[in-house]
């Protein structure tokens, strides 16, 4: 069986987030434990120019919404980014997957060569969809997610690999 660009994208961003919310259990768990206020974790950062673990969450919801809705030519839900808590940093995890369990696999695969623009402040980036996938959308995701778990580990959340990697 060969694997499809949906198969390549929608399911892996979901098990992505389905890790994203785990970790995030695990660092509110730690929090309580240790007595540490959750509002430093949500503002904690690996480094000063970088995103705090809001920042990292909203861009790992927005990576995978936006590269399943440019995949697939479809509107993309608009997303405030205005999560403050923890608890509001995993409805907008749950929030993007249940989006992501909308998206049709029928408006993604076969469509491999289709155009995607992507806007940044240093311009326009453009893509087949199947390059775009490949060389923007999963490594954007994975970089956001990865950080998110690195933002947690820094702050002393007892995380491991399998914390990141889930269950098989």
């Amino acid at each position: 069986m060969a694997l499809s660009m949906y198969d390549l994208s929608v399911p892996v961003f979901i098990r992505g987030l389905g890790q994203l919310s785990h970790v995030l259990d695990k660092g509110l768990a730690h929090a309580t434990a240790q007595e540490i206020d959750t509002a430093t974790l949500v503002n904690a950062r690996l480094a000063p120019d970088m995103f705090t673990l809001a920042g990292q969450v909203q861009s790992a919801s927005d990576a995978s919404k936006l590269g399943a809705v440019r995949l697939a030519d479809i509107t993309a839900p608009a997303f405030a980014d205005t999560e403050t808590t923890y608890e509001e940093l995993q409805a907008r995890v749950a929030k993007t997957l249940d989006f992501l369990k909308t998206v049709d696999r029928a408006s993604i695969d076969g469509f491999e060569s289709r155009a995607v623009v992507v806007k940044s402040r240093r311009g326009e980036m453009h893509f087949t969809a199947d390059r775009y996938l490949l060389q923007f959308a999963l490594p954007n995701f994975f970089f956001h997610l990865t950080t998110a778990y690195g933002v947690l580990r820094h702050a002393g959340v007892p995380l491991g690999k399998m914390d990141y990697l889930g269950t098989f």
